[in-house]
Parts: structure tokens; sequence; C-alpha cells
């Protein structure tokens, strides 16, 4: 470091300049300036970091607060692919569909990972450098907020009239009574502190003043609120890893069972076991939907999903009714059911060539368009004398199109047709590799019935019975029911998130709604009079500081004896006066003095 030797003089000019900058206090000097070309020395060496140095500066960009915001930010950003595209782990069906309708753009989002985006490389690196950045943050503030509540109050500045709302008022005590004694400066201190201590501050007395502090509980407001922050995280990041879903289409009559292989897809936590999964079932009763009737130009929308289901647990002696709603799920067994879909299952009867019954079942039919046309696949591997392929369509209201097509007009079942394309063949069940049930590959076999062969599709009707073409049997429509598709959700880090999130909220409320602020008050006799300055000072952003201010001068002049009207005045700020003390001779406000 330069000594003061060492610094340059300051040209004329040099000092016109800072003599004209409105901003610099008449003391200001300025720092030591690096000797320039031509005058001789080096100029200023910065010191080299090394490896450690890199270390630990990297290590503070990262546990800023800047830093910490940001990843916030970034995280958030990060979870927007999450919503967009369906997620292997909450909509498996809905991948494959994505798939099958972007060929061309599927495959660089999936190796992108954006189909498990919340499992994915990159959002699992911000995710925990946020973790970190948090963490780096809460630690040492923490430690240095914990050493401020043990400090005393800072002593009282030389120069209150720095400060904001800064007021002064001499006391003038000879006009007062005989009987009433004059008040000193120690009085006058003692209180002003018990005056701020009511108020809620820290004091400290200090010779002839009182210094107050209060608002720590803003410090400790943020604190909470990044360490609850970190908690949601943690908490998120472990329920995940013990929680699961799984999927599961219930039809009207049917049961489920809350067993591992009662499931059609199932995504397990990291750290999941079988005994987590609490037993308990759930019978689909009744599948019930409202459709708009009034509004024309909106006729057959839904207007509302009402699944009816019948739930009984391990503990429980009866069973009891309950409903599942599209926003209203079903608590059962520590997990949450919800409603994820709906549509038609139709039940098949289909009888060999020998008159045998072959196929005898409910099967889902998926939706295709609001109307609900769907489609579904009917696989007859025991037929005799070859194995049956059905591929079906189901019209809850057919009508006859121009061009000879079926189509669905209305999705309630009006007029219910369901129509069949029939294939005969291997259907690839035997061969060890697994076959999704709502799609046949038709490679290989032999079309009997559809478009493309001399026979016409199949066309039924509920309890309608129908010849299948080359003597393979019949097939019976017997009739339609309703389905519900259910995710089974369960996180045993809700309430958790739930009280961490809570005491995140509070502790944002506190830290920007509790100012943290200092105030002296100070008292000294000059002779002529009690002289009482009184100012402030923020420690962040505090608009009602002066204010504040004005209120302790007013309260504390009035506890002195000055008459309301004067201590009203000063503490407003209109004057920093001289006032007289209320006497028995002279009430207030005729008997208070001011001067300007």
């Amino acid at each position: 470091m330069a000594r003061s030797s060492d610094r340059e003089p300051l040209t004329p000019a040099d000092e016109t300049d800072a003599s004209a900058d409105p901003l610099r206090p008449s003391d200001h000097v300025d720092s030591v300036r690096a000797p320039s070309e031509g005058r001789g020395g080096d100029g200023v060496t910065q010191p080299r970091l090394g490896p450690i140095g890199y270390l630990r500066f990297f290590w503070r960009q990262l546990t800023s607060m800047k830093t910490a915001l940001f990843l916030l930010m970034l995280l958030a950003v990060a979870a927007i692919p999450g919503s967009l595209v369906p997620q292997r782990t909450s909509d498996p069906n809905g991948v494959v569909q994505y798939r099958t309708d972007n060929p061309d753009l599927f495959p660089i989002l999936d190796k992108l990972g954006v189909f498990d985006t919340y499992s994915s490389p990159w959002f699992s690196a911000v995710y925990l450098l946020l973790f970190i950045s948090l963490i780096g943050c809460i630690i040492p503030r923490t430690k240095h907020h914990f050493e401020a509540l043990r400090a005393r109050p800072p002593k009282t500045p030389a120069r209150l009239s720095r400060l904001a709302g800064y007021r002064t008022v001499t006391i003038d005590q000879s006009g007062g009574g005989a009987g009433r004694p004059s008040v000193t400066p120690a009085a006058a201190v003692e209180a002003a502190r018990a005056q701020l201590k009511r108020a809620g501050y820290r004091t400290e007395v200090f010779a002839d003043s009182v210094s107050a502090e209060r608002g720590y509980l803003r410090e400790t407001g943020n604190l909470v609120f990044h360490a609850a922050l970190v908690g949601v995280l943690l908490t998120v990041g472990v329920g995940g890893g013990f929680g699961y879903a799984g999927q599961r289409v219930v039809v009207e009559g049917q049961t489920f069972t809350n067993v591992l292989g009662s499931y059609d897809s199932f995504n397990p936590g990291r750290w999941f076991d079988d005994s987590q999964l609490d037993p308990f079932s759930i019978t689909l009763d009744r599948f019930t939907t409202d459709y708009e009737e009034q509004n024309r130009d909106a006729l057959g929308q839904a207007l509302d999903y009402t699944a009816d289901v019948t739930t009984r647990t391990q503990d429980g002696d009866d069973d009891e009714k309950r409903q599942i709603k599209v926003n209203s799920p079903l608590a059962i067994g520590g997990s949450n059911v919800y409603l994820l879909g709906n549509g038609y299952a139709v039940d098949v009867t289909v009888r060999d060539g020998d008159g045998d019954v072959a196929f005898r079942d409910t099967i889902p039919f998926l939706p295709q368009n609001t109307n609900l046309m769907s489609q579904g696949v009917i696989k007859v591997p025991d037929s005799s004398p070859e194995q049956l392929g059905m591929i079906g369509f189901f019209y809850p209201s057919a009508v006859d199109t121009e061009s000879g097509m079926l189509a669905s007009n209305y999705p309630d079942t009006l007029n219910p047709v369901l129509s069949l394309n029939v294939y005969t063949g291997d259907l690839g069940l035997d061969d060890g590799v697994p076959r999704s049930v709502y799609a046949l590959d038709t490679v290989g076999l032999t079309e009997v019935a559809g478009a493309d062969a001399d026979t016409s599709a199949i066309r039924v009707t509920p309890g309608e019975t129908a010849d299948l073409p080359n003597g393979l049997g019949t097939v019976t429509f017997d009739g339609v029911k309703r389905f519900a598709s259910f995710d089974v959700h369960h996180d045993p880090s809700q309430l958790w998130v739930l009280l961490f999130a809570g005491l995140s909220f509070a502790g944002l409320l506190t830290a920007l709604f509790v100012p943290r602020r200092r105030v002296w008050v100070k008292a000294r006799d000059t002779g002529s009079g009690l002289v009482l300055e009184y100012a402030g000072l923020a420690r962040g952003e505090d608009p009602t500081l002066e204010r504040a201010v004005g209120d302790i001068t007013r309260t504390h002049l009035t506890g002195l004896g000055v008459p309301a009207e004067a201590a009203k005045a000063v503490a407003s700020g209109e004057t920093t006066a001289s006032t007289s003390r209320d006497d028995e001779s002279s009430p207030a406000p005729d008997g208070r003095k001011l001067s300007s």
C-alpha cells in the first residue's frame, strides 16, 4: 500500500472537478492513482490466484445470492418441457402416440431426454447446483446472523445530522414552575430507552445517548425462506426416490387391487420396495359423463366426469362408496388416485369354427376424437382352425357418411355400432416378445374381412351375432361399458413439502415487510436548555424510516412534558425548534415557545 507521502498532488483542474462534484463530501480524498507512464514506477501488480485461489473464487461465485436466483429461474425454465410433451413416468401411452405423430422430431427429443425431463442429466445438474448454491449461501449467513443477534447495538455516531430523519429540539427549562424539576440528560435518555424497549428495539445506553436496533426478524425470515427452499428440494428428491406412480384401466364392474401385477404400467422410485404398496382395492361401479345439451355451438362437449367406486382397505371392515373426479382425487392407502381418462369398452364373445367359445372378454377401445370414435384390438390365439386377430372401430352414435364410411356424431351411446376387420395367421404371441394389447401387427397376417378383402368389414350392434368368413366361427357384440384410466401416485414427502412450502412463504413475507433499522436519541445540557437529537439509519429498503423517527420524537417529547402541538411540529419536520415544557400556569398550546 502506498504511503500518504507517495500520493501525487492534485492539479488545480483536479481540485476544481472534485469541488464541483455535488456527490462528494467536502473532506473527500481521492485514492492513490497508479503512476502514469513516463513518471516512473511499474503501476499496480495484481496477485496471482493459483489453483486454490481459483477454486475459492468459483466457490464464492456459486454460493452468491445472484447465482442462486439465476439457478432457481433456470430450474423453472428447465421444467417447461415436462409440461409441453408427455412424460414416460406419468403418460407412457402419450409418449407412444407422440412418437407416432412426430416420427422425425421424436428421436431428437428422446436423445435430449425431454420425455424424462425430471430425471434427465441436465435437469439434475441444475437441481444439484441450486441445492449446493443455497446451502453455501445459508451457512455463512446464518453464522453471521447469529453473531449479530448476540452483538450489542452500535455506538451512537458523532454526527447524527448526516442520518435519515434527523430532528433536533432544545427544551427551555427556565420557564418551568417553581415546583417542576428540570429534566436531566440522563433522565431523557432513560425515558427514550424505556420507550424504544416497549416498541421492540434492542437498546444500549452510551453516556449521553441511547442506541436502539430492531428488524432482525427480517434476516431471520430471509434465512427461513432459503432454508425452507432447500427443504423443498430435498424432500422432493427423497420423496421421489421412495415414491411410485402406476396406471391402470378399469372397466365398469372390474376391481383393481394395489399389487404390482395389477398395474398396466408402473414407474417406481429409485429406492422403491414392494412392501410400500399398502393393500387396498377399488371397484369401478359406474362411470358417468355430463354433456352439454343446451348450447348448440358446444353440443356434446363434456362438462363433468364422475367415477363412482367402492373402496376397501386392509383395516376397513365395510366397503365405502366414494367418487373420483378430474380435480378431486381419491386418497386411499397413503396414495392419491387420479382420474386420467375414460372411454368405451366392448363385451365380445368369439366362437371358433367348431362352435366352442375361443374368447370372451371386455376390451377397452381407445378414443380417437371428441365424439369418442374408438379403436381397439381383439386377439384370439385359441381359435381353431386358425388364430384370429381383429381391429375394431366402435362408434357410440353411428351415422353413414356420403363415402359409405361410418362416423360418430355424438359421444354418448345413441346408436352404438362395432365394425371389425378380421385377420388370420400367427399372431406372434408365443415367441416371447412383449406385444401391446392396443396394437395388432398385420405383417404376415391375411385379411379375410375388411377394405382389402373379398368380404367387407363386419358390423354388429349390441346383442347381435355375425358369422366370420370362411367358416372361422362367429362374433357376438354382447354390450358396451365405460372404462376409466386411473393414475395411482404415492409420494411420502407430500406433508413435508407442504410444511416447507408454508415456511418458505412465511419467511418470504417476513423478509419483505419487516424493516431493519437503527435509531438513536441523544441528550445534552448546554446550560441554556436541554438539546435532544433524533436520527435513524435503514439497513436495507425502509421507506417508512423518517416517519418512524418522527413518531419516536413526538412520543418522547410528549413524555418529557413538551406540549403536544410543539412535539408534533418537531416530529413532522416543520421546525427544528426551541420549546418550553408545560407548566401549571401556562397550559398548552399557549404555554409553548417556539423559535425557528
